[in-house]
């Protein structure tokens, strides 16, 4: 069990500890001086016979050192409230009382220090002001004991509550990614760097690497002690110290704050939705977009935080809301956090992170606050899945879900109805109902392409995906895509693709047009009249020439050599069985020998076989171009 102090300075949190543990704290020379506790302090005793090491963390009760206090606070399993007798409730009695209920601490026990100093009616008064106080909270019913440090007076039933208080401890899981907040690193004569923290998550052994800080340098677990005891093994819920090494590692690098974590788990990230709870005290309405210091783990951060439903929140309320980090947080769900305000100087209120990886685009849409609701509701990763696929009709990043909830694939209990989508850039997660609409939804906004054009054979996959409006990225339309063209459901001619009982249709008034232009194309032979001057014969647009013959080109009844330059398939062919008898002859092929076959200019010579190379009859290495014997179109002049 892990064991921490809060309370106003001067309660004696140190010297309970003390009492309780018979070692001495404050140990830093300008603490002895100043006669306070400015940063942490921690120790480790055997609350009765036989019993592990119980872990204490002392922290300050000054007010210009709550962000110590925040950084030992997190991770604790027990809060032990300190209030002195002759002062009663003050001010950082209130707030670090704030702070631990946001933080979520399941257990509390109240000391009423110093009762040896006061008067009976005073104790009895105290007692009463520290009861309306926890009245309203998570710990109404927690236990008050009036004690004096000093002479002992009843330090042993506190040491006994505190005793059977480490039954009820929650066990924490081991079977997600070791997290550990580092709140201390130091150096060691002979072993190296050595960082301390609670172990939040997961188990570490020597020999295990992990990633340190937002720049994830890999670093070696060298030796270990969990509850101030070396071991090889350390798990959720201890007091671990870790000596860790890395190439060109020291200890300047590495700050309060930093997080170690596996690799698989290290995703910093600069937006995190939480659901935001401003404390009931508070005076001042929250506004939207307004500065805070953010404290997760022993990390503190400044932010922007953009309320989702609506400008302004007011004390005592919820809200969904988005962090905008200026340093990147390292989150999973469920974690608690905390926040002051721009200067630091007073407590706002906290929240809980639903997930740390926050969109940037449509986060007040009703269908991103749906999501936020379901993440708000649930408290493990099978309770979230089915309601987050119903919500999210671009499916669901099985890595994203494993950093989102600290859990590797291999623990989760999918649904049968939860399709696994394999693309080029991962895996993604549909429910098989969500995914059968999908492909209803291609198909039919095909149809209705062909219905809109009828006289084009069909769209590319880029123009299709344009057209389809799917809520799906790239990767997934083309799985997608490639599906309904493995089962038929879709066919493809060359680029274009169609459903299978498709079939060109042109307009009457194309129809006619291209009956009048095929003799023309056709008597040209090998120097077919250009766009311009179809369109000039006809007393037509140049672009609605141009665009009829376009639409037959993607129906194979024509090439489009160059821009304004069309030859018929007939045409075409007839140029590749020329080309093919000159490379009988010889493997390179010669621009003057194939213009000299044709009977027209080098420039329109070099324009064809610029085109052979582009639909990969010939290739051209250097300055020579031979035939690729392997392509579609060699192949069916050979069999001609």
């Amino acid at each position: 069990m892990i064991v921490g102090t809060a309370g106003h300075i001067d309660h004696g949190k140190t010297a309970l500890l003390q009492a309780l543990t018979g070692q001495a704290g404050d140990q830093r020379q300008e603490e002895r001086a100043r006669g306070m506790t400015i940063d942490l302090g921690y120790r480790y005793a055997a609350l009765g016979d036989g019993d592990g090491l119980t872990g204490f963390i002392d922290v300050p009760g000054h007010e210009r050192f709550i962000h110590n206090m925040l950084a030992g606070a997190h991770g604790i399993d027990l809060v032990l409230l300190v209030v002195a007798a002759d002062d009663g409730v003050m001010p950082q009695t209130r707030e670090h009382l704030a702070i631990i209920e946001l933080l979520g601490i399941p257990q509390a026990l109240v000391a009423i220090s110093k009762s040896d100093r006061v008067e009976p009616a005073r104790l009895a008064e105290v007692q009463a002001q520290v009861t309306e106080l926890l009245a309203p909270g998570p710990y109404a019913s927690a236990a008050l004991f009036p004690l004096s440090s000093l002479s002992g007076q009843g330090i042993e039933p506190l040491r006994q509550a505190l005793r059977e208080a480490q039954g009820r401890v929650r066990q924490r899981s081991v079977q997600g990614g070791f997290r550990l907040a580092v709140d201390r690193a130091f150096s060691v004569s002979g072993a190296g760097i050595v960082v301390t923290g609670t172990a939040l998550a997961g188990q570490v052994e020597v020999g295990d690497n992990l990633l340190l800080g937002a720049a994830g340098k890999v670093v070696r677990v060298r030796g270990l002690h969990a509850q101030n005891q070396a071991a090889s093994q350390a798990v959720a819920g201890q007091r671990v110290a870790l000596n860790i090494s890395a190439d060109r590692l020291a200890v300047e690098q590495v700050h309060r704050g930093d997080w170690l974590l596996p690799s698989w788990l290290h995703a910093p990230s600069s937006r995190v939705d939480i659901e935001l709870h401003l404390l009931p005290g508070e005076t001042r309405t929250f506004e939207h977009f307004s500065a805070v210091h953010v404290h997760l783990g022993t990390q503190d951060v400044t932010a922007r935080v953009a309320l989702l439903e609506g400008e302004k929140l007011l004390a005592g309320q919820r809200m969904f809301a988005q962090l905008l980090l200026n340093a990147p947080l390292q989150a999973v769900h469920g974690d608690r956090l905390v926040l002051r305000d721009q200067r630091a100087q007073r407590t706002l209120g906290g929240g809980r992170v639903l997930d740390p990886f926050a969109p940037s685009r449509q986060r007040r849409s009703e269908a991103r606050l749906r999501q936020l609701q379901v993440l708000c509701e649930a408290s493990t990763l099978e309770q979230a899945l089915q309601a987050l696929l119903d919500t999210a009709p671009g499916g669901l990043d099985p890595q994203r879900l494993e950093r989102q909830f600290n859990r590797l694939r291999e623990s989760w209990q999918l649904p049968e109805h939860v399709q696994v989508l394999a693309t080029r850039q991962g895996q993604l997660l549909f429910a098989r109902p969500q995914w059968q609409a999908l492909r209803n939804q291609l198909l039919a906004r095909l149809a209705q392409f062909h219905q809109q054009e009828p006289d084009q054979l069909g769209p590319d996959r880029d123009r299709l995906r344009r057209f389809c409006a799917l809520p799906l990225e790239r990767p997934a339309f083309v799985c997608l895509l490639d599906e309904l063209l493995a089962e038929g459901a879709i066919s493809s001619s060359g680029p274009w693709l169609h459903l299978p009982d498709h079939e060109v249709q042109l307009s009457e008034a194309d129809e006619s047009l291209w009956q009048r232009l095929q003799p023309r194309l056709l008597a040209g032979g090998f120097d077919p009249p250009w766009v311009r001057t179809l369109a000039g014969e006809e007393k037509r647009e140049e672009g609605e020439v141009r665009l009829l013959l376009r639409k037959l080109a993607r129906l194979g009844l024509l090439h489009q050599v160059v821009r304004d330059l069309f030859y018929p398939q007939v045409t075409l062919q007839r140029m590749a069985e020329l080309l093919l008898q000159q490379a009988a002859a010889s493997p390179i092929v010669q621009v003057a020998a194939f213009r000299d076959m044709l009977g027209i200019g080098r420039k329109r010579s070099v324009q064809i076989l610029e085109y052979f190379d582009r639909i990969g009859l010939t290739r051209r290495v250097a300055d020579q171009r031979h035939i690729r014997v392997d392509s579609a179109l060699a192949q069916q002049q050979a069999r001609h």
